[in-house]
């Protein structure tokens, strides 16, 4: 299974988004005048409007969308498309003097297929209409401009997130169903999909798209924005709501209701898709300056009786896919735990500000499983980690699965920890022939206690020897380490966790050993 490319969304920082951003507005000074787009004109619309959309895609043959860009367009290379370039005083919203301004992405380059995008106001729907004056084209652009286009690419959303007088990016949706978001100053890293559907099975992936996008206009002062989503595949339709609060974690509730074509072997449901080339714990063969290079560097998953486990990524030689079974999950997510300069030494990429992201369950999700895949990379330029929520109910045409969480995106945890978390995890030789050593360093925990600390280490396959545990004086938390004695070449699963007498003191280390 190849890699997935990172959507022309990476290298860098400020990313495609600081050069390329698409139109935003409206085609004309009309559309974006608030008195025009009111109940008067534009069609009702409501949450339920999307909803009965997709319940009636779902009854009819699987169409896919129509592309009619122009060749040169259509093919059109990265740095061409970056030339394309959105003009600010034309971004939706902004003469309007409203918390949150819209712009949306051209046409073009990896992204031909066109998204429809409407903008509600006073309960009726009015379409976004492209215009080339919404752009200026650069040089590398190896043609005239645009004169039509059947919608846009995709569109970002910007609020005074960082300062008041600067409204920065804070989310965007931009290729298949990907967006992702920013909470308070993250630069992009990781991204989220409306549906993952047969990743990593033996026959290609199913990618879901968004074909129509529905911004509500916030009220003067308002501190979210809402938009809606319809989505289309051969084997799902389905309808989305998301209510977007811009702050120090930016918050998405999302609402999605899905309709099956066909019976879907395996629904991924709140798929997050990350990169890690190497870090502390799996360094492999990299002749790099940098000490480590990912947007994410562990899975964590807060199960529905209260552990917390924490799986630290690997860029593995062969595709690994590991799963964490879970009854009512409370939260699961790929997270950037490392946030020290000093880790990456990337002055350009700036891996220490990406954002981590949680997935939060509304409602009981019954019974499932986490799941983690892996793919072999050589390079930064691949999303190559996927998580997603595997439901044990299938999705069978005929029955509507309805589902809603939370994505929060940031720095910070949504939540007080329980226990010391993990905070390290280095490997080396051990101190026999082919044994392998584990340092595992845990954060600071919540309260100090008496006794004597235990680490808890189990393995799959062969035996755990040498274990220690002693405080981190310059953290203030606790190390532990142990010697794995291997079974031959057999991969090996290791848990760890620290507890004093009865009481578990941090999140379970979860851990895939491979010769």
């Amino acid at each position: 299974m190849k890699s997935l490319r990172r959507k022309a969304w990476s290298t860098g920082a400020g990313w495609l988004c600081a050069a390329v951003v698409a139109a935003g507005g409206a085609a004309s000074a009309r559309e974006s005048t608030p008195s025009k787009a009111g109940a008067s004109s534009g069609r009702a619309f409501t949450a339920a409007t999307v909803v009965e959309r997709a319940r009636a895609l779902a009854a009819r043959p699987y169409e896919a969308p129509k592309r009619t860009l122009p060749e040169a367009y259509a093919r059109m290379s990265y740095d061409a498309y970056r030339d394309i370039r959105y003009r600010n005083d034309k971004a939706f919203w902004r003469a309007d003097g409203l918390p949150f301004q819209a712009q949306f992405f051209h046409p073009g380059f990896l992204y031909p297929e066109p998204v429809v995008i409407h903008v509600v106001a006073g309960g009726r729907a009015e379409p976004v209409r492209f215009s080339p004056d919404l752009y200026t084209y650069g040089s590398l652009v190896p043609a005239p401009p645009l004169e039509k286009a059947d919608g846009f690419a995709g569109l970002r959303l910007t609020h005074p997130l960082n300062r008041p007088d600067h409204f920065d990016e804070v989310l965007s949706f931009l290729g298949a169903s990907y967006f992702r978001a920013l909470g308070k100053g993250n630069v992009y890293g990781l991204s989220a999909r409306g549906l993952a559907i047969d990743t990593a099975l033996p026959r290609p992936e199913e990618f879901p798209s968004f074909r129509e996008l529905w911004l509500e206009r916030p009220a003067p002062g308002a501190d979210r924005v809402v938009v809606h989503a319809l989505l289309d595949s051969p084997s799902v339709s389905g309808a989305y709501r998301f209510t977007v609060i811009p702050g120090a974690n930016t918050v998405m509730e999302v609402e999605a209701t899905l309709f099956a074509r066909k019976a879907v072997e395996q629904l991924g449901v709140a798929p997050l898709t990350s990169m890690y080339l190497f870090g502390e714990n799996d360094r492999g063969a990299y002749d790099d300056f940098r000490p480590e290079v990912h947007d994410s560097d562990g899975l964590f998953v807060w199960n529905g009786d209260g552990e917390q486990l924490w799986r630290p990524l690997k860029n593995p030689r062969h595709l690994s896919v590991s799963s964490f079974r879970a009854k009512a999950p409370r939260a699961f997510g790929l997270l950037q735990r490392d946030t020290a300069f000093t880790s990456y030494e990337d002055l350009e990429a700036r891996y220490e500000l990406r954002p981590s992201a949680w997935v939060e369950p509304v409602g009981d999700w019954g019974t499932g499983a986490v799941r983690l895949v892996e793919i072999p990379t050589p390079e930064e330029i691949h999303d190559n980690i996927v998580a997603f929520w595997v439901p044990d109910a299938p999705l069978k045409p005929g029955t509507p699965m309805r589902v809603a969480y939370r994505l929060h995106w940031g720095s910070q945890a949504p939540w007080p920890a329980s226990g010391a978390s993990v905070t390290a995890t280095r490997e080396a030789a051990g101190s026999a022939a082919g044994a392998r050593r584990f340092v595992l360093d845990f954060s600071r925990p919540a309260t100090a206690g008496d006794g004597p600390v235990e680490a808890v280490i189990t393995a799959s396959k062969g035996q755990v020897l040498r274990t220690t545990v002693r405080r981190h004086e310059p953290s203030g938390g606790w190390r532990a380490t142990f010697e794995l004695v291997p079974d031959g070449q057999q991969p090996t699963e290791l848990r760890a966790y620290l507890k004093r007498g009865s009481e578990t003191l941090t999140e379970t280390w979860s851990y895939l050993w491979t010769p």
